[in-house]
């Protein structure tokens, strides 16, 4: 019941600021659903835990997938056909920036540049370029 009244109501909020659904669900609503993990990351890193910051950002990216599997049995028919353009492009930012981020786990640059890795730094960029174009694709 929470997941539908979520999206009507993200479907009401977006109608009424002018967002595409596709535009107000990759920005605000995936911002308001990682809250949880945005906290347990943020908490972890104060405690100087890394690891288990790491664990818990790449650990949901890893488990979110298997929704997939719990849509399709809910209703009766494959969902991936039915993928839309910018869903396609947000799976292949989502596997870009991850893929970066994976890049520097093996490489562990040690340049800083604004108390940032380098890694970061890309993905920092490559977020704010992959947002840019999302808003070019769904418009």
């Amino acid at each position: 019941m929470a997941g539908v009244l979520l999206e009507r109501s993200g479907d009401a909020i977006a109608e009424h600021v002018g967002l595409s659904g596709v535009l107000f669900g990759a920005t605000v609503l995936a911002l308001a659903t990682s809250l949880p993990e945005i906290s347990t990351g943020l908490t972890a890193v104060r405690h100087e835990d890394y690891q288990l910051a790491i664990s818990d950002i790449f650990g949901g990216n890893a488990f979110l997938p298997v929704l997939f599997l719990a849509a399709t049995l809910l209703s009766g028919q494959a969902v991936l056909p039915h993928a839309q353009r910018t869903d396609i492009y947000l799976t292949a930012l989502g596997m870009l920036l991850t893929f970066v981020y994976a890049a520097g786990l093996l490489f562990r640059p040690r340049r800083r540049i604004a108390r940032m890795g380098a890694d970061s730094l890309a993905v920092l960029t490559l977020y704010a370029l992959g947002l840019a174009g999302l808003f070019a694709i769904a418009s």
